[in-house]
């Protein structure tokens, strides 16, 4: 491997870790299934640090989501200095112990009748890959934006595809 193709591997690696920190700090995405022409609805990411290929999402039985199949997540960060397009699949969650894990009281508070209501739905979101883009424009970039110049695309900051 080149040394390009080692920088390469390195800065997708480092826009992959800023997602799963920013995504930590603000879990809200909006997920739509691929297979209509339903617009995406916000959801609140259930994370595990040591699942970096799935996501979690508690919903009800019927919610537009509910039948799962191939989806795409879009996110933006708390301080709209990331932004990610996430493919993936989903599909229902049967691990009890993967539902109890994530269960909490604000979880709790859309369920009338609990971890027991019987329209209570959790789906995992199996990622697949995703474009990432990082804000960052920089002096020079600043300095173009400010003056009205052309900016190139680089000059906004990283941007990445990557495999989840």
């Amino acid at each position: 491997m080149s040394n390009k193709d080692m920088d390469h591997t390195t800065d997708r690696d480092e826009i992959r870790e800023e997602f799963w920190e920013s995504i930590a700090d603000s879990p809200f995405v909006m997920i739509a299934l691929d297979s209509g022409r339903e617009h995406s609805i916000p959801m609140r990411a259930q994370l595990d640090k040591d699942a970096n290929s799935a996501i979690w999402f508690y919903t009800s039985r019927d919610n537009r989501l509910a039948k799962g199949g191939p989806a795409m997540m879009q996110f933006v960060s708390k301080g709209h200095d990331l932004f990610a397009c996430v493919s993936g699949n989903l599909t229902e969650e049967t691990d009890a112990a993967i539902i109890d894990k994530h269960w909490s009281k604000p979880v709790e508070a859309w369920y009338d009748q609990g971890r027991q209501d019987p329209s209570l739905l959790m789906l995992r979101l199996d990622l697949g890959d995703a474009e990432i883009w990082e804000a960052d424009p920089g002096v020079i970039g600043m300095f173009k934006m400010m003056t009205g110049m052309t900016m190139n695309g680089d000059e906004m900051g990283d941007h990445a595809k990557v495999p989840l």
